[in-house]
């Protein structure tokens, strides 16, 4: 999406993400888990799964570790029975928040998400209230000093892929969220570098986010829900310009 996406890459390039590596992991395996709980272990015949799978590999997660989150979830080892529960509301400036958890207690994330929204300028809303503002696609990210667009944008249109444009460093890919193993493996064929490739959810339409202190305080209720155990993955549909999200990348 628009801003949360520039913010991504932003703590990409300064190396934020491997202070939590830990967590990231945690969190990589959960959706690996679940994925294979839902469809099955076999990654051929479930794209979810085969999404989640490379999604750990590209994040160096150990294969063995992987493996033994398939058996959890298909049932091959005991593990535990996560529940997929997501959680709308509001930050600051009128921004819509998308929440996906996992979570094996839903009392538990329930009263912290209200809690985390509450204490950062927010408000937890209605189930419905902001999903519709939201719709589930394959993105994927290739680095734009590696391969020019053109030879992007050929082997995208003859495997699924429905957009391409520039993002920061990146050229983004935008497909149909069934389509994203299948781009994935095309572009590796194509000798492209893929950045990373995950199911999303992007915004119909974003709010503007213009001052500093606003942007300061979306993005800091979007870290801390991001912080949470639970938490898989906030979406938002802010549009900061970039200017200031490097000023707050800086701070």
């Amino acid at each position: 999406m628009s801003g949360h996406s520039k913010w991504a890459t932003i703590k990409h390039k300064k190396g934020a993400a491997d202070a939590k590596r830990g967590k990231l992991f945690a969190k990589i395996i959960k959706q690996v888990e679940v994925s294979a709980r839902q469809g099955g272990g076999d990654p051929d015949a479930n794209p979810t799964l085969r999404t989640m799978f490379q999604k750990a590999r590209d994040a160096s997660v150990p294969l063995d570790t992987i493996e033994r989150a398939i058996k959890r979830g298909t049932g091959e080892l005991e593990g535990v029975n996560y529940e997929t529960v997501n959680y709308e509301g509001y930050a600051p400036a009128g921004v819509a928040l998308y929440v996906e958890t996992l979570t094996d207690n839903r009392n538990r994330t329930g009263g912290e998400m209200r809690s985390v929204f509450s204490k950062n300028g927010g408000n937890l809303a209605e189930p419905g209230a902001v999903a519709w503002q939201f719709e589930r696609r394959g993105v994927i990210l290739v680095p734009a000093a590696a391969v020019d667009e053109d030879e992007v944008m050929v082997v995208g249109l003859d495997n699924g892929a429905e957009d391409l444009e520039a993002d920061g460093d990146f050229w983004r890919l935008t497909c149909d969220p069934s389509l994203l193993p299948d781009l994935r493996d095309a572009l590796d064929a194509a000798g492209i570098e893929v950045e990373s490739a995950d199911l999303t959810m992007l915004p119909s339409q974003t709010v503007a986010v213009t001052e500093l202190s606003a942007a300061k305080a979306v993005l800091r209720l979007v870290d801390l829900l991001d912080d949470n155990d639970d938490v898989q993955d906030v979406f938002g549909n802010f549009d900061i310009p970039d200017e200031i999200l490097e000023e707050l990348s800086e701070v």
